[in-house]
């Protein structure tokens, strides 16, 4: 199969060659998601192994409940993978397709802005898989275990995990998201401006009702009900030493009695 070949901006064409072109751009992307699928499942022992390191150190091998859970699980999560390393040539064959219906000084503030939007996606998924996800699965895992049998089943939390870091790394992505609406007029300096205060609280409020704010004060209240009952365990061995040795006083004082006489 021939490469599509990218039209320049001065260069017109008919719809058929228009549809032929979008045909051949969309069969190199299958094509890239069957690679990169391909890839993943090679390496989807790795792949398990990584996204299993937030989870507790004695549940780092999740609960399958199906015959064929096991495979479809393996083949979910290879799936996402592969789409996320064929993620760059997909939107390279969606680019190169639409580019040429863009002004050059324009594409080319687009294309700093892809590279700078890659960048801040990468490290939403750091910052996600480093410290948002450990938090969250404490949090959660841990969330009322006195009434519950938690268990963690393996497709759930791998959907979960995978949610995370994409949810996470979108976040990231906001910054890109209030410059492209300045550029285009929807949004003002002078209205972010005037709406920081309100900003502020509702991302203070966010942040205190997160996983990552949350697991802390919960662990410190579990310490403090462990030395809590540390304490009344060690009052109630003093009291019972106490009636123990006030019991056996009176017997001695009997016998030293019987020995007198």
């Amino acid at each position: 199969m021939r490469l599509p070949k990218r039209l320049r901006h001065d260069q017109t064409a008919e719809l058929v060659e228009h549809l032929g072109e979008l045909r051949s751009r969309l069969v190199i992307m299958l094509l890239a998601l069957a690679g990169g699928f391909a890839l993943a499942y090679g390496f989807h022992h790795e792949l398990l192994h990584w996204l299993n390191q937030p989870l507790p150190p004695g549940r780092r091998r999740p609960l399958t409940f199906g015959i064929a859970e096991p495979f479809t699980t393996s083949l979910k999560v290879s799936l996402y993978a592969g789409f996320a390393l064929a993620l760059p040539v997909i939107l390279w064959q969606l680019w190169s397709f639409l580019a040429p219906a863009i002004d050059p000084r324009t594409e080319r503030a687009i294309s700093g802005l892809v590279l700078f939007a890659s960048g801040l996606f990468v490290s939403g998924v750091a910052f996600a898989y480093k410290l948002a996800l450990p938090a969250a699965v404490h949090y959660l895992t841990t969330y009322d275990a006195g009434f519950y049998n938690i268990q963690i089943r393996a497709s759930s939390y791998y959907s979960f995990a995978l949610l995370t870091l994409l949810a996470i790394g979108l976040v990231f992505e906001l910054p890109v998201f209030v410059l492209a609406l300045v550029r285009i007029g929807a949004l003002t300096s002078t209205k972010l401006r005037s709406n920081r205060r309100t900003g502020y609280f509702v991302m203070a409020v966010l942040a205190s009702r997160s996983p990552v704010a949350s697991s802390r004060p919960s662990a410190q209240r579990r310490s403090n009900r462990s030395r809590a009952r540390s304490r009344a365990r060690r009052a109630d061995q003093r009291t019972i030493s106490k009636a123990v040795v006030t019991q056996s006083r009176p017997g001695r004082r009997d016998a030293s009695t019987a020995i007198t006489k």
